[in-house]
């Protein structure tokens, strides 16, 4: 790690530290370790099957997303792989964004597949994990809406979320839009500072960016002229998100409280957006918010409330860590043989 990293690590962990403890102080941690020591153990063990189930979905549509682009990976092995995703993602600052990157590269290695092929993979499988959670969003929130009346609170966080992926579609889309255009000018605007900075012959660089940019948006273009394979993956997405819902209620009835699960359809998209803090995988961001979100709408205490998503992103968060580095640690041993 070098000391740009580290100190990002550094900054980020004091962070989280930070946001964990403003959190325990306003909902009391008495209450919340008391609500965690009365969790039925069966019911928790309930929620990190449920959580299995979700990870086993989304790892599914990183194996469907590769096979489009020629890659073949084993179920087994591509859960695994997906694992591996997820702790990148979750070990890093700026969730998706900063986990990508390394993803792309465990792909490439444990697939023999190019690089741009890696993360056009993974990147597609988070782009398309948007499409079910607006819908989810907008579902929960107007069914919500016919039982209770709209705070401001969730006012604004459905607003914000709304012109957040909206503002993400439009540069999506303009883009893609001039992809051809990017390829042919963007790397003459990059090679040469590239160069300077490692010493590389600028031209020979110029031509491999291009080339490299070129094989990304024809993978893009691939995944997205597939048709059938689409929407599986879409409905692979929408079962994770489901399985998500699962576990979260799971969680909260293992410590005797009953939660509507349209309530949590749209809590659990909002709090991950969370994740785009400068924290790692956004740990206390998206704790915070899912308190933040679930005290009002659902009248559960917030020591409650906070008890059970700690439940929740135990199973969510820290399973996958732990799943996901020991396949970092094992697929990294095997490459370097």
């Amino acid at each position: 790690m070098d000391e740009r990293n580290r100190r990002a690590f550094i900054i980020g962990a004091v962070g989280t530290v930070a946001v964990f403890a403003v959190l325990f102080f306003f909902v009391g941690a008495r209450g919340v370790v008391d609500s965690l020591l009365s969790a039925e153990p069966s019911l928790v063990a309930g929620t990190f099957g449920l959580a299995l189930c979700w990870l086993a979905a989304w790892s599914l549509m990183l194996r469907t997303v590769l096979a489009t682009l020629g890659v073949d990976i084993p179920i087994g092995k591509s859960f695994l792989v997906y694992a591996g995703a997820v702790f990148a993602n979750n070990v890093t600052p700026f969730g998706q964004a900063g986990g990508e990157p390394i993803a792309a590269l465990l792909i490439s290695k444990v697939s023999d597949a190019r690089y741009e092929s890696g993360l056009v993979g993974i990147a597609s499988v988070d782009v398309i994990n948007v499409v079910p959670s607006i819908s989810l969003i907008l579902v929960g929130v107007a069914y919500y809406a016919t039982t209770a009346a709209l705070g401001s609170r969730l006012e604004t966080a459905v607003g914000s979320a709304v012109a957040l992926i909206g503002g993400i579609v439009i540069v999506m889309v303009i883009v893609w839009r001039y992809h051809t255009t990017i390829v042919e000018r963007l790397p003459s605007v990059i090679a040469p500072r590239l160069g300077r900075l490692d010493r590389f012959d600028s031209e020979t660089l110029e031509e491999d960016i291009a080339d490299r940019m070129g094989r990304f948006f024809e993978n893009i273009e691939r995944v997205a002229t597939d048709r059938w394979r689409l929407a599986a993956v879409i409905g692979l997405s929408l079962c994770g998100w489901l399985f998500q819902t699962a576990a979260l209620t799971v969680a909260f009835a293992a410590l005797g409280y009953d939660v509507p699960a349209y309530v949590l359809l749209f809590v659990i998209p909002l709090a991950n957006l969370a994740g785009a803090a400068p924290l790692p995988g956004g740990l206390g961001g998206i704790e915070a918010a899912f308190v933040t979100l679930l005290v009002p709408t659902t009248g559960v205490p917030a020591s409650a409330v906070t008890a059970a998503v700690l439940i929740f992103r135990g199973a969510i968060y820290w399973m996958p860590v732990l799943i996901g580095g020991l396949s970092v640690s094992t697929f990294g041993v095997r490459a370097l043989r």
